[in-house]
């Protein structure tokens, strides 16, 4: 017997667990686009590899979790390189470089809702 092709196991794999991982991803992340765009990355990432079509539910899970905390690195990413400070620096005898600069890192590393 030949082994099944995409169309056979991933479609209803995808009906299976989607909707569970895409509410699993939505938590994790919180944001509905993104957590649509990590479960298709995550079957895509299936379909890429060929794999065999016997995955359980924690496998799924799992690499929807990796996937979720990759893009949660990726945002925190783009978010530290494209900011601009966050403190102005102030001239004269009371600016300390190393001491702003500690108080800068620390602010951008509180959620954006608590800068």
């Amino acid at each position: 017997m030949p082994p099944p092709t995409d169309d056979e196991w991933i479609g209803p794999l995808y009906d299976r667990y989607g909707a569970s991982l895409y509410r699993y991803a939505a938590m994790v992340l919180a944001d509905p686009a993104g957590a649509a765009d990590v479960v298709q990355t995550v079957f895509v990432s299936l379909l890429k590899r060929r794999a065999s079509p016997e995955f359980d539910e924690r496998y799924l899970r799992r690499a929807t979790r990796n996937e979720c905390f990759s893009t949660l690195r990726k945002r925190r990413r783009d978010v530290l390189a494209s900011a601009a400070p966050i403190l102005e620096s102030v001239e004269g005898r009371r600016d300390r470089p190393d001491e702003r600069l500690a108080l800068e890192r620390a602010l951008r590393d509180l959620p954006p809702e608590q800068r």
